[in-house]
């Protein structure tokens, strides 16, 4: 394969937000050394091999974009494939014997792939639009794109427990938790960026847990805390924290644990080639859809 590096910024795009690479990289790197919670990974890895599943042919050559411990990447070595991982952290990376980049600085050829997957880190991309560019280029014809990541929807009890405790500082609402991205973005999404066939989907999936601080651990070994780029960051404070954990507490249920929310939003879509079927042209139709519904009237 050869390794020529492409850049592909879209306009207005700042490199380094809204997120800090540098510090992305330091959070990945951190739950890499150990990734102990990783059951949303697997999860989602797991159902996008499950779609890879109903696809009736086969794949060659594929990329594991954000690799993390390596799980997809062996998963999909065990089908007979070829496999490049490849991560924003170094250890990630390392652990995989990938590559360490960002998803929106590739540096692979055009047409390098038959198949790319990637599963939770899209969401935390700074030029994603720029990023499924550069997916769909290293793409084959026909080649085809799966992708999964917290969506729009996500956290809401997190979302809760910060806004009281900024509350209870006294503070003005600062951002700490990531702009997520809904289903109809996501679509719009892998359409401008040339994509055919383009579907997005999502479904929510329920985790309990014991309490706040175990919720915040989890998504520090999921290297899924907080990367916004904001100067003047400023931690929560003693009351802040407090509120945090009260207002968690306030949503369990009998048993005492809180059920919190991950919408998990999945993207499909397929290199162009010409031998894939077509959209009807705006307006081709030779049958009128008032007549059918008409006649379908008991």
């Amino acid at each position: 394969m050869s390794a020529k590096l492409r850049r592909c910024t879209s306009p207005l795009v700042d490199a380094d937000k809204p997120f800090d690479r540098r510090l992305r990289r330091l959070r990945r790197d951190r739950a890499a050394r150990a990734f102990d919670a990783d059951y949303l990974h697997r999860l989602a890895a797991d159902e996008l091999l499950d779609r890879l599943d109903l696809v009736k042919r086969e794949f060659r050559d594929a990329l594991d974009l954000g690799c993390a411990n390596g799980f997809l990447s062996e998963r999909l070595r065990s089908r007979g494939m070829k496999v490049t991982s490849v991560d924003a952290g170094s250890l990630f990376a390392t652990e995989a014997s990938g590559i360490q980049c960002d998803e929106d600085r590739l540096p692979f050829a055009e047409g390098s792939f038959d198949l790319i997957l990637s599963v939770g880190v899209l969401d935390s991309v700074n030029d994603l639009p720029g990023a499924l560019v550069l997916a769909r280029r290293a793409l084959r014809p026909d080649g085809l794109f799966l992708g999964a990541f917290a969506g729009a929807g996500s956290l809401p009890r997190l979302r809760s427990a910060m806004a009281a405790a900024e509350e209870a500082d006294g503070r003005a609402a600062s951002p700490r938790i990531h702009p997520q991205i809904d289903v109809r973005a996501a679509g719009d999404l892998l359409t401008r960026a040339g994509f055919a066939l383009p579907v997005a989907d999502s479904h929510e999936v329920q985790i309990r847990f014991s309490s706040f601080a175990r919720l915040v651990g989890d998504l520090r070994a999921m290297g899924a805390t907080n990367i916004l780029a904001s100067r003047g960051r400023r931690p929560i404070g003693r009351f802040g924290l407090a509120a945090a954990m009260a207002d968690f507490a306030a949503h369990a249920e009998a048993d005492g644990k809180t059920s919190e929310t991950f919408e998990i939003v999945t993207m499909t879509g397929w290199a162009p080639s010409p031998d894939q079927p077509k959209q009807a042209r705006r307006g081709s139709a030779t049958a009128s859809l008032a007549a059918a519904l008409k006649d379908a009237r008991p």
